[in-house]
């Protein structure tokens, strides 16, 4: 019997913290735990959400699985490989795998080059393709992506932002990569053009069998690309389920406080409003026992103290709750 293909990507105990230096020697005084210790898989050919309020630490999350920065702690394995301990010019070799489509479409953008330089450079990094084939393929990549190929002469100023945005994941996907990371990719553009970008990825996930992970704060995006999300608080993924399964019943509090706080049409869903009490604590210094607990309207004095285990409660689902088996009311 064949053993089973493992999953495009593994991270394990995922870790980012930033030091914090003070005093007159400028001596470390703590750190900021953006990232405390993440675990999850994602499948060839799925898309992952991940959700949470600002500062949550997803986007950092991001950054550190594709070492734009470098993880403090734990394993990033992509396609079997553990990234983490890989040497800068085998991850360079290994990098053409994992691209990354960013929140601003401007900033990401050189403003010096030519939209056909900027979809192309890729090609020039890894040393492949002629100077013909290269803008044969660059011009094939802005057909894919809805864009002129007669705009390649253009500069990234003259595009408006949801064009700039399609041209951000050209560029991602000049190397046929297996993993694409899109970090909060509509959120600066208007909604009418967000509908359009959404859609455009969802086609390309069909058509080249791409894996997401979907880093998003508005949740009716998340639930249309997405097939799992992840829910992050303060550096934690305290909730991991199937995305209908989550909007049905999430199983922890901070699930449900977001879902609520979001206008989604469902007959069928009680509409309730959990309003959280308090601001997010400190990433520098987190509460003790569960990091929700100051602002969880069902916390007991077990949540005070004790931390709940990440664990499995069902089928595909996951949560760090000690009260994940009661309904919330």
């Amino acid at each position: 019997m064949l053993d089973p293909l493992p999953p495009l990507l593994e991270v394990e105990g995922l870790q980012k913290h930033f030091p914090l230096k003070g005093g007159l020697f400028g001596r470390k005084s703590g750190c900021v735990r953006a990232v405390d210790g993440i675990s999850f898989r994602a499948e060839s050919g799925e898309a992952l959400g991940i959700v949470g309020e600002s500062g949550c630490g997803k986007s950092t999350a991001g950054k550190a699985i594709v070492r734009l920065i470098e993880p403090t702690g734990g394993t990033v394995r992509l396609l079997g490989v553990d990234i983490t301990k890989l040497p800068h010019r085998a991850l360079h070799d290994h990098r053409r795998h994992m691209q990354m489509v960013f929140q601003d479409p401007y900033s990401s953008l050189n403003p010096k080059l030519t939209a056909g330089a900027i979809v192309g450079e890729p090609f020039i990094n890894y040393g492949i393709l002629s100077t013909r084939e290269r803008k044969e393929r660059v011009a094939a990549l802005f057909e894919r992506v809805g864009l002129r190929p007669e705009h390649m002469v253009k500069y990234p100023h003259e595009f408006s932002g949801g064009q700039r945005q399609r041209l951000g994941i050209a560029r991602a996907l000049a190397l046929e990569p297996k993993l694409i990371i899109a970090d909060e990719p509509v959120s600066a553009l208007d909604v009418s053009v967000q509908a359009q970008v959404i859609n455009l990825l969802v086609r390309l996930q069909d058509e080249l069998g791409l894996t997401y992970l979907f880093i998003a704060h508005a949740l009716g995006v998340v639930r249309h690309i997405s097939h799992r999300v992840a829910v992050m608080y303060l550096g934690r993924i305290v909730e991991l389920a199937p995305t209908e399964a989550l909007f049905k019943e999430p199983l922890h509090p901070y699930s449900q406080a977001l879902l609520e706080a979001a206008p989604i049409p469902d007959p069928e869903r009680k509409h309730r409003r959990m309003v959280l009490a308090g601001e997010v604590p400190s990433p520098i210094n987190p509460p003790s026992g569960c990091h929700f607990h100051a602002r969880c309207p069902f916390v007991s004095d077990r949540c005070r103290v004790e931390e709940p285990k990440f664990i499995t409660v069902a089928s595909g689902r996951s949560v760090a709750c000690h009260l994940h088996d009661r309904p919330f009311q």
